[in-house]
């Protein structure tokens, strides 16, 4: 059973980073062919994807998003972290990581899960 877990700060102010990791049990984040996304759902909206790292360490991000986001990892703690750049209040969201056996582009290729954490931005 691979489970996922968010873990980070729950408040970041203004022009902070915001900085995520997610620890992932029961499966290996090195293990043909999987990604690994950061996805998340500001109050009231739906889900956006964020970015995500491969089983091979190469990562894509959303045109977006993509000059303030990092996704990196750490094969020996089983875990890939984000860093989100000079954060706004647009940025507040709950923030899930999520594991993809195939297409990462379409939330139905999801197949686990983190609970979330939420993340507020605010001075």
């Amino acid at each position: 059973q691979v489970q996922l877990q968010e873990s980070g700060p729950g408040l970041v102010k203004p022009s902070q980073t915001l900085s995520l990791t997610c620890t992932v049990s029961g499966g290996s984040i090195t293990r043909n062919y999987y990604y690994w996304s950061w996805i998340r759902q500001p109050p009231g909206k739906g889900l956006e994807w964020i970015g995500y790292i491969t089983y091979s360490g190469s990562t894509y991000y959303s045109p977006s998003l993509k000059s303030r986001t990092s996704i990196s990892r750490n094969t020996s703690k089983n875990q890939f972290t984000l860093q989100l750049r000079s954060v706004t209040p647009e940025d507040t969201a709950v923030y899930y990581c999520a594991r993809a056996e195939k297409d990462p582009s379409d939330y139905g290729q999801y197949d686990y899960w983190g609970q979330g954490t939420q993340v507020t931005v605010s001075s």
